[in-house]
């Protein structure tokens, strides 16, 4: 695995303006922009599904109940791949339970979110929508509460040819002959947590998913499959679990998950800013242990990292609150409502450049991410918000993955930064971090950046001269005055990309001013 992105510390933090300079480094090749990093993940939490993507009262509603106003906003963001149904509800989940007629299907306790979950979206209702909008649907199995049959047998019912029980359940369900043709799948979530329904040892679920993938691919053996690695880097168990499990399951599977969440704490803006520093070492750690399991094994294939839980979300507060409202509720009073509103956080303009940058984190990896997912889609930690019955709007969020995931093409290019830097609880942090990608196909190129500074601006020379002959450089950019303004129904465009100048330095190089607290595109076009 190639080491990150080289930064050049250009001595103390300056006082004034940042200056950089980035050298894009032509030739020098990462690895591919791989599709799969433009992912989403819609779970069962909240109004996620109910109220979010499906609403059938709604003015927009399709026949099938989901939100057509949602759907443009989904194609807008630019999502490739779909992550469903979980999330720690998939550890407590009966995947029979959401197929076949809507009026016979039950309703049941969701232990992980303390809901009653109606059903009225399954299996199918989701890959219909999925297929509806060009999404890859990305599903994960119940290895909390259930097993390697029922594992089977919904790969069964997903891809399976007509002539058998389940494959006919689902002709009969939708029908369609044609299989949902799900590639990819999950084996369990986060099972080493112990808010896990089902928790397991590393020893145990290891066991379990290695049967599991063993049992699936009798069944095709071109599946791609995904371990349950560590869901947290501060946990106790960070890297052991890893190790363990690919030790069980490294001849089995193809990729390790891993789950990376940020959040602002006690103001200490510089460090959230450099979250992306932890993101970083992440998927190094992990990297590194998956070739030191195929080097001890003998092995032939790299393990390669599906990020399928990464976001900024508050859950610290958040999930304290859940917990003392449980404790709390000796007599059942909580009730388990239906859908309720559960992390709808309001992402300020600060929670935007970090999103960026956890992106460009993982475009600078490219060489072992192959797979990633914002967690989530709609209204619970997600881009998109929306009134139910009512109106839908862009969070800040929205913006920096949407941008890029619609020009970022081709291969990720290595970048060079000269800049400096400044203290935080992630390290040392460059005031300025750049990632770069070129499309040889139409001779198109981005370069992102983001300006981690709280309150100087980045004077950012761009040295270009190793591309081939380009034509014009534009750039877009995210900031505000106030890094904390954000957008509300009442005013969806409170934050939006703005156009920053771009100035001709001649010798292939040009001059771009960023904001504090920036995240921007420059685009390089024929």
């Amino acid at each position: 695995m190639s080491a990150p992105t080289p930064t050049v510390a250009a001595g103390p933090v300056p006082t004034g303006p940042v200056p950089a300079v980035v050298h894009v480094l032509a030739g020098d090749v990462v690895g591919p922009v791989r599709r799969r990093v433009f992912g989403a993940f819609v779970e069962h939490l909240g109004r996620c599904v109910y109220g979010g993507l499906h609403d059938p009262s709604h003015p927009s509603a399709d026949a099938a109940g989901f939100r057509q106003d949602v759907a443009d906003l989904v194609r807008e963001l630019g999502v490739t791949v779909v992550r469903y149904p979980g999330g720690n509800f998939v550890s407590g989940y009966r995947w029979e339970d959401g197929v076949g007629p809507r009026e016979l299907r039950p309703r049941r306790r969701d232990l992980a979110w303390h809901s009653t979950e109606t059903n009225e979206v399954g299996t199918d209702e989701l890959a219909a929508w999925a297929r509806d909008l060009g999404i890859e649907l990305m599903m994960a199995v119940n290895l909390g509460t259930r097993g390697v049959l029922e594992a089977v047998e919904l790969l069964e019912y997903v891809n399976g040819r007509p002539g058998t029980t389940w494959a006919d359940r689902r002709v009969a369900a939708t029908g369609r002959d044609d299989p949902h043709g799900v590639r990819i799948w999950c084996l369990g979530n986060e099972m080493d947590g112990t808010w896990q329904v089902g928790h397991l040892s590393a020893e145990a679920y290891g066991t379990l998913a290695a049967r599991t993938a063993a049992a699936m691919r009798m069944a095709d053996p071109h599946l791609e499959l995904v371990a349950v690695g560590s869901s947290d880097s501060g946990m106790a168990t960070f890297g052991t679990w890893d190790r363990t499990v690919l030790e069980h399951t490294y001849d089995q599977v193809d990729l390790l998950s891993a789950h990376a969440y940020y959040e602002l704490r006690d103001g200490d803006l510089p460090t959230f800013l450099a979250s992306a520093l932890d993101l970083s070492a992440v998927v190094s750690r992990l990297g590194a242990i998956a070739d030191e399991v195929k080097a001890a094994r003998g092995g032939t294939k790299d393990i390669l990292l599906s990020v399928d839980e990464w976001n900024v979300w508050y859950h610290d507060g958040q999930l304290a609150q859940e917990a003392e409202a449980a404790a709390a509720d000796r007599d059942g009073d909580r009730g388990w409502p239906v859908a309720p509103p559960l992390f709808e956080d309001a992402y300020t303009v600060a929670d935007a450049v970090v999103v960026g940058d956890l992106l460009m984190t993982l475009l600078e990896h490219a060489d072992r991410v192959a797979a990633a997912s914002l967690a989530q889609l709609v209204n619970a930690i997600a881009p998109i918000r929306t009134v139910t019955g009512g109106p839908a709007w862009r969070q800040a969020t929205f913006h920096p993955f949407a941008l890029t995931a619609r020009h970022a093409r081709g291969q990720v290019l290595r970048t060079r930064t000269e800049v400096a830097a400044q203290e935080t609880a992630h390290g040392p942090a460059p005031l300025v971090h750049a990632v770069s990608t070129w499309d040889e196909t139409d001779r198109t190129g981005v370069v992102l950046l983001v300006n981690r500074a709280t309150d100087r601006p980045a004077l950012v020379e761009l040295d270009l001269a190793g591309l081939p002959s380009r034509g014009s450089v534009e750039a877009v950019g995210l900031w505000d005055d106030d890094p904390s303004a954000t957008c509300t129904v009442q005013d969806p465009d409170r934050v939006r990309p703005r156009p920053l100048a771009v100035r001709d330095l001649g010798a292939g190089r040009v001059a771009i001013d960023l904001p504090p607290v920036c995240w921007a595109l420059v685009q390089l076009r024929p």
